[in-house]
């Protein structure tokens, strides 16, 4: 029997609140026509207010999705609707071939992949120049972060006389092709006195790190790169590895440019993590999307780091499948924090990490929210989760021990997804 998605993951793909609502209505099986599947794709017909239907697929591996409305959004309400409706109504739904229009609109996406995998080969040498000539702008840029850093410090952080915003500061590292150095460099203005002089010294460090790269180890050089804001390059990453990936959870987060998803994997085989990591302009949900719960058979290329986490999704192997029947194994308070303490070894600038915790009890203070496994606690990070998100792992728990996924780090824990008494996931994010 053809496995279908949740409602709730397929309301995770739309851009807006609005769309969300939107398909709702389409939902029904009343405004489609000509509607089916053949186990990788979906297609149908939606009735709109012009004479002619629009016409409406999707390729659920990726997804892709494809109509012929003129919304701007992506997906729109109509592939959105469609998904309901397979996930909701299976009967309307019914297995059978593709329509002449949907096969032509997979066939081209083929040639189009096609084409883009033979564009990505670029002469080493070429890429080699790029990279060093962009390096020695990025050397210039941390040099002079490190002397306004030191400025600061030799004046102390109390006197603000001689202290401006930070904004030039951060204009001029983008100017040194580091966005990363200017995104850390724009929050010190919000930072409360007390954690001042931590930022400052985790920033000197890495400002440092940055003007002495053919110094350091590959994998700590690899590192830096990455925090400074060097783009990921696939070509980069290392030889793949091939697991059933157990998809632990999925957090969007939005800013005024771009929806990033962040998308978190455990191999069934080697226990790794791994985090992928998919971008939709405004208006357009990240192209990634994959069922909490779920198992991937997959290809994942890591990308080079001192503690590799994020990887490159390569090629699947078949749809995702029924995940185990109970949660995940789950470490307990103690294990977490030393855990924790020994990525931050490998990666001083890590604020956190994915984190299964096992048997543990969500707990409401006069001081916030906690977990507790009766031995530790640990805060939960209440600014990175919605309230009503903590409320509803309350709701899950119902005071007994739950699995929950999250981030954890030094700030305390980002829950993500719990694991209830009937062992189905619940998502805590995108509420």
């Amino acid at each position: 029997m053809e496995e279908r998605w949740s409602t709730e993951h397929v309301l995770s793909l739309a851009p807006d609140a609005a769309s969300q609502k939107a398909a709702g209505k389409l939902s029904a099986p009343a405004p489609w026509s000509g509607t089916g599947t053949d186990g990788t794709a979906l297609w149908g017909e939606c009735k709109g207010s012009g004479r002619t239907p629009y016409r409406t697929a999707i390729e659920l591996a990726t997804p892709a999705y494809q109509c012929t409305c003129p919304s701007r959004k992506f997906p729109c309400k109509h592939a959105l609707g469609l998904l309901l409706l397979w996930s909701g109504t299976p009967a309307a739904v019914p297995a059978g071939e593709p329509a002449d229009w949907v096969s032509e609109w997979l066939a081209s996406r083929q040639e189009r992949a096609e084409k883009r995998a033979e564009k990505k080969e670029e002469d080493p040498e070429a890429t080699r120049r790029r990279l060093e000539k962009r390096g020695a702008k990025v050397a210039v840029g941390a040099a002079e972060l490190r002397l306004r850093l030191a400025d600061r410090v030799r004046h102390g952080l109390a006197d603000q006389s001689t202290a401006g915003p930070w904004e030039e500061v951060a204009a001029r590292m983008v100017d040194a092709q580091a966005p990363g150095l200017a995104a850390r460099v724009r929050e010190l203005d919000a930072l409360p006195q007390e954690r001042l002089l931590e930022e400052y010294a985790m920033l000197h460090l890495l400002a440092t790190a940055a003007t002495r790269m053919d110094e350091l180890p590959a994998e700590l050089a690899a590192t830096v790169r990455t925090r400074v804001g060097f783009p990921a390059d696939p070509g980069t990453a290392g030889p793949t590895v091939r697991d059933r990936w157990l998809v632990l959870g999925t957090r969007d987060t939005t800013d005024e440019r771009l929806t990033t998803r962040r998308v978190w994997l455990r191999g069934a085989k080697t226990g790794r993590p791994a985090l992928l990591l998919s971008f939709g302009h405004q208006g357009q949900a990240p192209a990634l999307a994959l069922p909490t719960g779920r198992l991937v058979e997959a290809d994942l290329a890591y990308f080079p780091a001192a503690h590799p986490l994020r990887a490159d999704l390569r090629e699947r192997y078949g749809a995702p499948e029924p995940g185990p029947a109970g949660p995940p194994a789950g470490l307990t308070v103690a294990e977490a924090v030393a855990g924790y303490g020994t990525a931050v070894a490998d990666d001083p600038w890590l604020e956190s990490r994915p984190t299964v915790l096992g048997d543990v009890v969500p707990v409401r203070t006069p001081d916030g929210w906690f977990l507790t496994d009766g031995h530790h606690t640990v805060p939960v990070r209440a600014s990175a989760v919605p309230e009503a998100a903590l409320w509803r792992l309350a709701a899950v728990s119902t005071g007994r021990p739950l699995t929950v996924f999250g981030e954890y780090g030094h700030q305390g824990f980002a829950p993500v997804t719990a694991w209830a008494a009937d062992q189905r996931p619940v998502g805590l994010t995108n509420l």
